[in-house]
């Protein structure tokens, strides 16, 4: 393919986003691949550049542009040399009109930067949001007990001592390692999630919203096998995935419970009161994802964010049911919003006076209310919201 075809197709791809996020879609990586599934003709060096053209254009607009020759008009404010290719050629875009308006650039649509801009969010840390995500992994103490020395590169190590960074595209999951269990990709950022909770060998620990169990899994390597766990959630299909999972990774005591929205109660009446550990990571904007799922800022309404804050409050009540007096919550969020992190939890806590936060001893983060916010330009991690809190003896 010549550069214009690329830059071509990329503005087909955009366009397929584009109306997937108005009209609550099919997700930006799942619609390239399957452009690439029915263009076969893309050799691997087209693809590559496809795909970067298409996430680098998703990443320049800040509100959802109106077509995908709008979105790569706006990439090409950033990088000129892509107006060359402009050019009217064959398979490649039609030449720039006078007066054809690229989109517009932005962190995030307008109502979305006022929301992070008075949750204390920085410019910097605001554009930090929309860089390339590293990939981490986690060493799985329940395969590994020393050093991890069968790796094909060494990796990165980071602030806990089970994490290993490395470059963005790196195929682990093709690696013998991975294969057999010994690693599991996991953020920083939720590596630090799962520390903060400090599940213990022997206790009964409940993750509450488990969905595909990555931090399930680190869960049960903390509790060294050894215990009651349980992994809840009300996606079925998501839910599905941790038995081969917890398989590979050589997890004995996951046990999945599949909830009822809005009766999640029930399901769980056998450990009501009884958790020494709950964790909820809670359904969110994922404001603090955006550098994996970029074109994510198109899709949030703040219709969508109220109702994601009632969830929100909704399933901290309900987990605070299962913890034993003295025991802990644990409530979590990808997000960086106030509303879905420190907002939650003080009004969880001022409508709950038998409870009181407690700060876990991370090595990433810094204070925000009652918890402990993660970001991208400051820990290299995803954006998330960390607190927890313990029920009253």
């Amino acid at each position: 393919m010549t550069p214009a075809a690329r830059v071509q197709a990329a503005i087909v791809i955009l366009d397929g986003i584009i109306a997937a996020a108005r009209d609550n879609g099919p997700p930006a990586d799942r619609l390239v691949a399957d452009w690439f599934k029915n263009h076969r003709f893309a050799g691997s060096k087209d693809k590559r550049a496809i795909r970067e053209h298409v996430y680098d254009a998703i990443r320049a607009c800040g509100s959802v542009p109106a077509s995908g020759r709008a979105a790569m008009l706006g990439l090409a404010e950033e990088q000129p040399d892509l107006r060359d290719l402009f050019d009217g050629s064959q398979y490649g875009p039609a030449a720039i009109g006078n007066g054809e308006q690229p989109a517009e650039g932005g962190i995030a649509p307008e109502w979305l930067e006022d929301r992070l801009i008075a949750s204390g969010i920085a410019q910097n840390e605001a554009e930090a949001l929309l860089g390339r995500a590293p990939l981490d992994v986690r060493i799985n103490r329940l395969k590994v007990s020393g050093e991890i020395d069968d790796l094909p590169e060494p990796g990165e190590p980071l602030a806990l001592p089970d994490a290993l960074r490395f470059p963005s595209g790196t195929q682990v999951a093709a690696w013998d390692a991975y294969e057999q269990g010994k690693i599991e990709v996991q953020d920083l950022g939720s590596q630090t999630a799962c520390s903060a909770v400090g599940a213990q060998p022997g206790e009964t620990v409940i993750d509450l919203c488990a969905g595909a169990g990555g931090k399930t899994l680190a869960l049960a390597a903390a509790m060294a096998n050894d215990g009651t766990l349980v992994a809840a959630d009300t996606d079925r299909r998501r839910l599905s995935q941790l038995p081969p999972r917890a398989e590979r990774a050589g997890v004995h005591i996951a046990q999945t419970v599949l909830l009822n929205p809005g009766q999640e109660a029930d399901a769980l009446a056998a450990w009501l009161g009884e958790a020494d550990r709950v964790l909820v990571d809670a359904p969110c904007s994922g404001t603090g994802t955006w550098r994996r799922n970029p074109e994510a800022r198109w899709r949030l309404s703040e219709a969508e964010l109220a109702r994601l804050t009632k969830l929100q409050a909704h399933l901290l009540n309900v987990a605070a049911e299962l913890v034993k007096p003295g025991g802990s919550l644990t409530y979590v969020t990808c997000s960086l919003l106030d509303e879905e992190g420190v907002g939650q939890v003080d009004t969880f806590l001022k409508e709950n006076p038998g409870w009181k936060p407690e700060t876990p001893d991370l090595p990433l983060g810094t204070r925000r209310g009652a918890g402990i916010r993660l970001s991208p330009s400051r820990d290299g991690t995803d954006g998330f919201f960390i607190a927890r809190i313990t029920k009253a003896c």
